[in-house]
């Protein structure tokens, strides 16, 4: 075990040293399959850890090496194999193989190709390492690492402003929350001596008893290191206030985005929230702050999805959208579930991110769906593959037959989140269920809204129209095998995730008592409650086919027209940048402008440069005149010197 372990978190790294310090030597199709196989190995053997882990209860604690010493502190990098760490290994390593695989075609005629897939690579070392730590230095390490490698992969078409200024938001972005996981580890060490995840835990209670000061005032400790851990999680995974970043990144190239956004770097805030719910489970406070703000987010993504026009935007709305849902699933206590919504929501929304990008690749690299329609007979193979993505995002299933319902994996794992809210019987629970029913309809509706606008209707770009194609079998083979797994994902994964066998499943590795009581009430809510999600699912899909299939009205811009003011909110998604430009960025610039004009330019290259060296010059070109190069003109002015000096002599001698 240990050794499979250790193979499948260092061959990306191995494959990423490879290609980005070989590939001038082994080529563009060297770098791609040295990375891809290397992806694939560690893919083939994550699944057999989890079947090893899952069912039949293998695992442990691997040490690789001392890490860090100093003082008292000590922190090994040691490998963490339970449960919890062998669903992420299947999640982050499917995806990622298939895009690397993916990749292979999609970017085939880009000249950097040994760089990207060296990326690529690197995101999925770190990501591996994020979710195999054994100690909180260690997990944020591989939070950190997949936030270089996230501004690396946004930033890679460097030549692009826009790629630029994406990247670097980014990076602004995630380091505010991530100065309060910061904060939250730093208070963690302060009042248990450790950051090792068994000793912390061992602590928890001891620390839920505990108060600090904090300016005069008395805070309870582990609440507020709760929410501190929590406001790193808001920006790695993009929840509200923290999300301006999420959008902006499909800057990046296509495979990218899906890597992001279906498998690994959002994720990693969920992840976080499970490892550590054995300390979240003991303040109430800081589960209801994760319920609220998961629940705002997943409605308040939801609406902007709505009115995007660009394919990927609607996509990536949609991820901060489902995050969302399993934020406050965790909020609730079914962090199960949570983690059952993160494993099929990777596969479903990897399919529609890379199916988006077999549309833009067939469109020549247009990404806006207004210059669409009509793609389902060009390429109708994306085109069924993609509404297997949809309808598993939209949750289509029939609920209360053969158990607990059969239907695409978005909805089994959507739904027993919605029940475990509603299951709750808390003000929280019921805020979030609404909101999470809510953005069911409108998910639905985004989503079919996309799908009708690129495929179906009349071309709106006859030039891309005519000239589109199918993408190459390297490309397609990715989207059936995550096709696959947004099929059956949650039937075969219902009942040891959240079913009747979880407990025997999950082995501790998850909070078991709040996860008990939770899936306990989730289970036992009233008929109307399982089958509302789906009604409102199909209500969605009703609503959209008829918005932009069915009628012969243009009934969005009547819409828009009708409620100028909602359409604007949701289109300028509720003005965040706007007012984040307003609050944050026009006065960080006339700061900067004030130090740079009066500070720089008014101080220092005054006194220095403009100031004390100017003077200089100019008295040295003055000086310099009277070099003429003339003897008798040295000699007249040593005499005047003499003269001046008896004269000064004699009158002193005088007085």
């Amino acid at each position: 075990m240990e050794f499979l372990v250790k193979v499948i978190v260092f061959l990306p790294l191995i494959a990423c040293l490879i290609a980005g310090f070989a590939g001038r030597a082994i080529g563009d199709r060297g770098a791609q399959w040295v990375t891809t196989l290397g992806l694939l190995v560690s893919a083939v053997l994550s699944w057999i850890v989890f079947f090893k882990v899952g069912f039949e209860g293998a695992g442990g604690t691997f040490r690789v090496a001392t890490w860090i010493v100093s003082d008292t502190f000590e922190s090994a990098w040691s490998l963490r194999v339970d449960t919890l760490t062998a669903v992420m290994l299947i999640v982050v390593t499917t995806v990622s193989a298939m895009v690397h695989l993916y990749s292979i075609g999609y970017m085939a005629e880009d000249p950097g190709i040994p760089r990207f897939m060296s990326y690529l690579s690197l995101f999925t070392f770190a990501m591996l390492m994020l979710v195999t730590a054994d100690n909180l230095v260690q997990l944020f390490f591989g939070w950190e690492g997949v936030g270089l490698a996230s501004y690396l992969l946004i930033g890679y078409w460097y030549e692009r402003p826009s790629a630029n200024a994406a990247a670097i938001k980014a990076f602004i972005v995630n380091r505010v929350g991530d100065f309060g996981f910061a904060l939250g580890i730093f208070a963690v060490y302060m009042l248990t001596g450790s950051v090792q995840l068994d000793a912390i835990f061992k602590a928890g209670p001891e620390l839920a008893a505990m108060n600090f000061e904090f300016l005069g005032v008395q805070v309870p400790a582990l609440t507020t290191i709760c929410i501190l851990l929590f406001i790193g999680a808001c920006g790695k995974s993009a929840q509200i206030g923290l999300h301006t970043w999420l959008p902006d990144a499909m800057e990046g190239p296509t495979p990218v985005s899906a890597l992001i956004h279906a498998a690994t770097m959002v994720t990693a805030g969920i992840f976080m929230v499970a490892r550590l719910s054995p300390l979240f489970e003991l303040s109430q406070t800081a589960l209801a702050v994760v319920t609220v703000v998961g629940a705002s987010t997943a409605f308040f993504a939801a609406t902007i999805g709505l009115t995007q026009w660009d394919i990927k935007r609607v996509v990536a709305y949609s991820t901060c959208s489902q995050l969302g849902y399993m934020f406050f699933a965790c909020g609730v206590g079914a962090y199960g579930a949570a983690i059952f919504h993160l494993m099929t929501h990777a596969f479903f929304k990897a399919l529609l991110f890379l199916g988006s990008g077999s549309v833009i690749h067939a469109m020549h690299h247009e990404q806006d769906m207004r210059h669409m329609g009509g793609l389902k007979d060009k390429i109708p193979q994306t085109h069924w593959l993609m509404w297997i993505g949809t309808l598993s995002l939209a949750g289509i299933g029939i609920p209360l037959i053969l158990g607990h319902g059969i239907g695409f994996a978005g909805f089994h794992s959507k739904d027993i989140i919605l029940e475990a809210a509603y299951g709750a019987h808390s003000g929280v629970g019921f805020y979030a269920f609404w909101l999470g029913i809510a953005g069911a309809f409108m998910t639905a509706f985004y989503s079919c809204r996309l799908m009708f606008l690129t495929f179906f209707g009349r071309p709106h770009d006859h030039h891309h129209y005519e000239q589109a194609h199918e993408s190459p079998p390297v490309m397609l083979i990715p989207l059936y095998v995550l096709a696959l797994g947004a099929v059956v994902a949650g039937f075969a994964g219902y009942n040891i995730f959240v079913g009747d066998g979880w407990e025997g499943f999950w082995r501790g590795s998850i909070a078991m008592e709040g996860s008990r009581e939770a899936l306990h009430h989730a289970h036992e809510v009233p008929w109307l409650v399982k089958v509302l999600p789906l009604v409102m699912g199909v209500a969605g899909i009703a609503v959209a086919w008829w918005f932009y299939v069915g009628s012969r009205a243009n009934l969005p811009q009547m819409m828009a027209n009708a409620f100028p003011a909602l359409y604007q909110l949701s289109y300028r998604k509720w003005y965040f940048d706007e007012l984040y430009d307003f609050l944050f960025v026009r006065p960080a610039l006339w700061i900067g402008g004030q130090f740079w004009k009066k500070g720089d330019v008014g101080i220092i290259d005054g006194v220095g440069p403009n100031g004390l060296a100017a003077g200089a010059a100019r008295m040295s070109r003055i000086l310099g005149r009277v070099q003429s190069g003339y003897l008798y003109h040295y000699a007249f002015a040593m005499l005047i010197g003499v003269a001046l000096l008896v004269t000064w002599y004699m009158l002193s001698r005088g007085q």
